[in-house]
């Protein structure tokens, strides 16, 4: 009974809310954008809008390019070269491709220059490698992290510690991967990781864009200084995120008695609006690209528009190894980890982060 009992329980969710202003000096989104490293989908949404602006438009057509690479062996990512070419001079990101977090062994490259491995017991045991226990793993360790730091001044050529891991890598237990990369540099750099990897099968790829107009479309009413909330004057930050996994669905949110898919329906207050520019890019998004994007969104408002605000969500792979920064993220039922802004015309905005069961609170 006890067994049946647990399957029968929900895993804990957790959405955190807050409020702040893009003007004030310690609002502190950027930090949490640029944080969120391994981002697959971005979705905003603008009220009152028909078609995207140039600017706009621009931005969704530039969020590339990204790179998949059929079976990289991890140990390219220690060899100086390649951390002199590309982690030293921009932001290198790269993510395991088709493993799953809770099962199989997963890697990810972070911008500052740690490499996160996800192994399991036996790999682990056969690498050699310094790590610790997952948090994630229950009474049965079967799960163990490594971070490997390939900036740390001790990870040099001449030292222990590189030899130790190129060993390990290279000829004690390779192992190879499929991987998504993207590198994000500002200078005239010649290198080309499409050159780089050229002796491994390389692809280039470019995000998905889909862009709609959706009419007639029932939103909550919303007020910059009310996050949880007027009872009959505005809706809460908790009813606005359910209502935006209805809206990015295309669900129905009318709650009509003959609709057998869905019976949600719009939390109240709200308001119809005529036109609704809904636009989703879906592939291998850096924050770099994000944060331009929020910034562009807020500059939405420099001309009065009739939207009283526009949404930007992001959602990050639900098998990477972190969530924000260095937080540990499992999977168990979901794997959910995201954040969504709400942006107000007087550029307050609301700043929700939601993870699933096997996940630390959002920084």
């Amino acid at each position: 009974m006890a067994t049946l009992r647990g399957l029968r329980e929900t895993p804990r969710h957790l959405l955190v809310c807050e409020k702040s202003n893009f003007g004030h000096d310690k609002s502190r989104h950027r930090h949490l954008v640029e944080t969120h490293y391994h981002n697959y989908r971005v979705s905003f949404l603008i009220p009152e809008c028909g078609v995207l602006s140039k600017e706009l438009n621009n931005l969704v057509m530039e969020a590339g390019p990204y790179y998949f690479v059929k079976n990289l062996p991890l140990h390219e990512f220690i060899t100086h070269e390649f951390i002199n070419t590309f982690v030293k001079k921009g932001s290198c990101y790269a993510l395991t491709y088709s493993t799953n977090i809770d099962e199989d062994n997963t890697v990810a490259l972070l911008p500052n220059g740690k490499l996160i491995l996800s192994l399991d017991k036996d790999t682990y045991e056969e690498t050699g490698l310094q790590g610790h226990p997952s948090k994630y793993s229950g009474r049965n360790i079967m799960k163990f992290i490594v971070s490997i730091d390939l900036v740390d001044s001790s990870f040099n050529l001449d030292s222990k510690k590189y030899k130790r891991t190129s060993w390990s890598l290279k000829e004690k237990k390779p192992l190879k991967f499929d991987f998504l990369l993207a590198w994000h540099h500002t200078g005239a750099e010649d290198s080309s990781v499409m050159s780089y990897f050229s002796k491994y099968q390389i692809q280039e790829h470019q995000p998905k864009v889909a862009i709609s107009t959706v009419k007639d479309l029932q939103c909550p009413v919303l007020r910059s200084g009310e996050l949880g909330g007027e009872a009959e004057a505005s809706c809460s930050a908790q009813e606005l995120f359910d209502w935006l996994g209805a809206a990015f669905c295309n669900a129905d949110l009318n709650n009509e008695p003959n609709n057998f898919i869905s019976s949600y329906c719009c939390p109240q207050p709200s308001m119809v609006v005529a036109k609704a520019c809904l636009c989703t890019i879906t592939g291998f998004i850096l924050p770099e690209k994000i944060c331009v994007l929020l910034e562009q969104l807020c500059h939405y408002f420099d001309e009065p528009k009739l939207a009283p605000w526009v949404t930007l969500s992001v959602q990050g792979f639900a098998d990477s190894p972190v969530s924000w920064r260095e937080q540990e993220h499992g999977f168990r039922k979901g794997g959910e980890h995201l954040y969504n802004f709400v942006i107000f015309n007087n550029l307050d905005y609301w700043l929700q982060m939601a993870v699933g069961a096997n996940d630390d609170c959002p920084p």
